[in-house]
Formats: C-alpha cells, structure tokens, sequence
C-alpha cells in the first residue's frame, strides 16, 4: 500500500471515529434530557410552575410565599400563588431557601451553601426584591425562621447536632439580627432565663422557635431539664422569662392575644408526639385544635382564626388549615409546599 493510500484510510478512520463519538455524545445528552424530563413529570398533575417576578413588598392581599417543593427545574425556591386559588400557576422566583418567612417588606431566607466534603449555612436578610441585603453564617442546619411585623428584625433556629425535636438528644442556636443596622444577637442562650420567677441557670437550655410581638418583644421556647416552656422575650433587657409549659414553636396572633403552638400529648408515639394547639395568653387556657396528626412545625395565622402548617406529602410537604377555635376540620391548601408566609 502507498503512502498516500495508507494516509487517506487514516484520515478515513479518524472522521469515523470523530462521527461515532459524536453520535454516541448526543445521543447520551438526549438521553438524559428525557431522563430529566420524566424524573420531572415522576408526579403526574403536579402543579404548573414557571418563573416570573416574586415581590415581599407589603400590601398584597391573598398573596402567599412559600417555598416550592414541585419536581423540576424551580424546586426549592420561593413562589408565589393566589391564596384563594391555590392549585392555579405558581410563579417561582429563582431564589432558593430552606426556610423562609416574610414580614414587613423584610425576607429571611435560610440557605445551603454545597460543598465537596460538606455543606454550609447562612442566613440571607432580602428586600422586598429578593435581593440581598445582608447575609450572617449559620452554625447549623436550618429549622425556623420569622421577622417581626415592622420588618425590622429577623430570627431563626439551626440545628448544631442531632436533627429532630421528637427526641432529647439535639442542641439549636437561635439568632436575633435589626435588619437596619447588622446588629446580631447570635446566640439566645446568653440572655437570662426567669423560671417560675427566680434566675435560673442550666448547662442544657436550649432555645428556638421565635416569634414577634413587636421590635422588642418575641416569644420562644426554653428546653430545660427535660421540659419545654413558652418563654417572653425582652430584646433590650436581654431576658427571657417563662409563661407557660409544655409549648414548641410558638406563632403568636395577629392580635397579639394567642399563641398557636406543637404540644407533646400523653401516650403518644415518641416519633410523633405532638398536636396543633392554641394558648389564649390573658387566660392561659389551651384549646386543641381539630387537626389530630402530629404537627412538627410553627404555624402561621393566616388570618385572625386559621391556621397555616406543613405536614409530609407527595413531593415532600403540603401546606393544611384548620380553625384556630377547635371547631371545623383539616384542609388541605397547597401541595408541594413548605414555610409559607403572607408579605404584609
């Protein structure tokens, strides 16, 4: 064979092979697009989402924000439906969080940050824009998040061991940031803890859940020698003082009278020992809400007499109502959703 012969059947070979490769490169990408495609379509009549435009701005009556939990390509970021027609189009932001609440203009996002060995935490303050203002390391997995009604400060709860309240091995730390000016309070076990009117110290207080009355005054839990209480918070005086027990979680009213809350019920499953109740605070009588699963959430007023929580679902959470009086039933609002709030 010549040569040139022998060059031609090499270069003959090469575009060959540069054709296969090709081919099998494509058919490769094709392939895992309609993997992609039917791993999004896994859940038949999911709800439609598409991206848009998200505001926090107050004022937009039956507007809820929540995190979305639909499979596809807007899962885990914030969007937006109408309250009163929840199974209609969502528009998602772009924005992922863990955990989210709204209050005032003000958003507090709770965000993974993924790493090759390791993942972190931090929690990012947002404009009614969802665009970042500030942002501070969290120590921890995120658990709860709220904003006071001014949207002058932000809360929330990791934790930085274990990963479930259900049982007694975990610890959390619970922060306190004015949005305004950076000021951080990162750690609410450093306040002095009332118990039944006297100072009380402990190596195993740990406090989460906050929720605001005002720029000042929140209420929390305190866990401590194998009890739970509802605590009143005094940001200024850095204190916090018991009030009720057997309260997780508190989602204080909108009228500042009530506190719905998770209670640990007798014989229950250690697993899932909690119910929806509701504390009148001027009488300290509790009223068991008509939703007899097991409530691992904070609720969220929706309005004066609904409440608003999460419960384990298709796509990983739904959001339920129920009466905040007892009566009635439970609904469920929205599928594939999880930390809901209203921008007001």
């Amino acid at each position: 064979m010549t040569t040139s012969l022998r060059n031609r059947t090499r270069v003959l070979i090469l575009l060959l092979a540069v054709l296969l490769l090709g081919s099998v490169g494509t058919g490769a990408v094709l392939y895992a697009a309609d993997r992609s495609a039917e791993r999004d379509r896994a859940q038949p009549g999911g709800p439609v989402v598409t991206r848009g435009t998200v505001s926090l701005k107050p004022g937009q009556a039956g507007t809820l924000v929540f995190r979305n939990m639909a499979w596809g390509p807007h899962r885990d970021e914030l969007a937006t439906v109408a309250a009163d027609h929840p199974d209609g189009p969502r528009t998602a932001s772009g924005v992922q969080c863990l955990r989210f609440f709204t209050a005032g203009g003000t958003g507090i996002c709770l965000q993974a940050e993924r790493g090759a060995l390791q993942d972190s935490y931090r929690a990012v303050v947002l404009d009614d824009r969802l665009h970042e203002l500030r942002s501070f390391p969290a120590a921890g997995i995120p658990t709860r998040s709220r904003v006071s009604p001014s949207g002058h400060l932000a809360a929330w709860t990791v934790f930085v061991s274990g990963d479930s309240y259900a049982g007694t091995d975990f610890s959390t730390r619970t922060s306190i940031v004015d949005v305004r000016d950076g000021n951080l309070r990162d750690n609410l076990e450093d306040f002095d803890l009332i118990k039944d009117g006297k100072p009380y110290r402990a190596p195993d207080v740990n406090v989460w859940g906050v929720t605001f009355a005002d720029d000042n005054t929140f209420y929390a839990t305190v866990a401590t020698g194998g009890r739970t209480h509802l605590v009143r918070g005094d940001l200024a005086a850095r204190t916090l003082t018991t009030v009720h027990e057997n309260v997780e979680c508190p989602s204080l009213s909108p009228d500042g009278t009530r506190i719905a809350y998770k209670k640990r019920v007798a014989d229950a499953s250690p697993d899932a020992p909690w119910r929806l109740y509701v504390l009148d605070l001027a009488t300290m009588t509790e009223t068991a809400t008509a939703e007899q699963r097991n409530i691992d959430d904070q609720a969220v007023w929706s309005d004066g007499s609904t409440l608003l929580y999460a419960l384990p679902g298709d796509f990983g959470a739904d959001l339920w109502t129920v009466p905040a009086d007892g009566g009635g039933a439970a609904v469920r609002l929205l599928e594939a959703a999880v930390a809901p709030a209203f921008p007001g």
